[in-house]
């Protein structure tokens, strides 16, 4: 048996169990994706059916014209193959002070989406974007026979394009198996090195996040008899300075139906913020979580979260 996440975090300090400032708002348009990846979290794949609407995109949209200057990150699935991707991405852009896209850059080669790499360069949307390793054989295995060199012809037409210089370009890092990721910085430099020497290509950050024990990463621990095993590791690696930088005290992440939830994590296990009586709460609302001091729900794989350097959407909490 492990500690609660909450108790363990409880012992820093209690106010990092509440919600306080949104910074970020993390918008999931489904789980429809022309990818199946190994370690997905949210069960994304081509057969996949949950899309968000109209309607739902709407209300995200009054929101932002309610409350200018914030962050807007848009994820899925590939968020990409929603229908109203574009609409919703180029509606929200002048009211929200950064706009950032998670792409897992093959979408590109699909048909009806090769004009995507000269309109995200137009509009200067950041991109973050899936890269696991930098050797083919490690991405394959976890995204798919192919997407590797997908990927690197990818990131050459962003380059042409001013990705890596004057329009920002994040790659993302997550360990193959049940093991924390190595250093960011040390990490990034490598990429860097790997990328640039043997394919030219170049990007701005690297971002590396701690695979949650949930979704198919999770069902692939049970499967091997590691489940207990890597949680137990997260929590041996709890890192009190990393608890208080935790992005679910600064992002609400709206799932395909318009629900409000702490982090997409909690979004793939349906942990919904729910109101004083117990009632999920909808964007319509969100104005009560963002006025009130609403505490945050949590669970065993909120340790991937504070584990070692710590890790979040935009990478590690803390310097290795």
């Amino acid at each position: 048996m492990i500690k609660t996440f909450s108790s363990r975090v409880r012992e820093v300090d209690e106010s990092y169990l509440f919600f306080d400032k949104l910074e970020t708002l993390q918008v999931n348009l489904g789980n429809l994706c022309n990818q199946r990846c190994a370690h997905c979290h949210v069960d994304a794949a081509p057969d996949s059916r949950n899309i968000m609407s109209i309607d739902v995109i709407d209300d995200i949209i009054n929101f932002f014209k309610n409350n200018p200057g914030l962050t807007l990150d848009i994820t899925g699935g590939a968020p990409e193959m929603n229908p109203h991707f574009m609409y919703f991405a180029g509606t929200a852009l002048p009211l929200v002070s950064k706009l950032m896209v998670r792409t897992n850059l093959t979408i590109f080669f699909e048909k009806g989406y090769e004009r995507l790499p000269d309109w995200y360069s137009k509009n200067k949307i950041v991109l973050i974007a899936s890269m696991p390793c930098y050797t083919e054989s490690n991405v394959d295995n976890q995204r798919g026979k192919g997407v590797f060199m997908k990927s690197i012809k990818a990131i050459k037409m962003l380059n042409e394009r001013g990705y890596g210089k004057s329009i920002e370009l994040n790659l993302v890092y997550n360990p193959g198996g049940p093991a924390l990721p190595a250093d960011q910085h040390l990490l990034e430099r490598d990429y860097k090195d790997q990328l640039y020497g043997n394919f030219g290509i170049f990007f701005n950050y690297l971002f590396t996040i701690t695979n949650a024990p949930i979704g198919r990463f999770g069902e692939s621990l049970k499967k091997s008899d590691e489940h207990n095993k890597y949680l137990k590791m997260l929590e041996e690696n709890f890192n009190p300075h990393a608890a208080g930088n935790i992005m679910c005290r600064s992002i609400i992440s709206v799932d395909w139906q318009g629900m409000l939830y702490n982090c997409d994590f909690n979004q793939a296990k349906r942990m919904p913020i729910l109101d004083k009586d117990g009632r999920e709460i909808s964007i319509i609302e969100i104005e009560q979580v963002i006025d009130g001091r609403y505490p945050i729900v949590t669970g065993d794989h909120c340790y991937s979260c504070t584990a070692g350097a710590g890790s979040c959407c935009t990478g590690a909490l803390v310097a290795g």
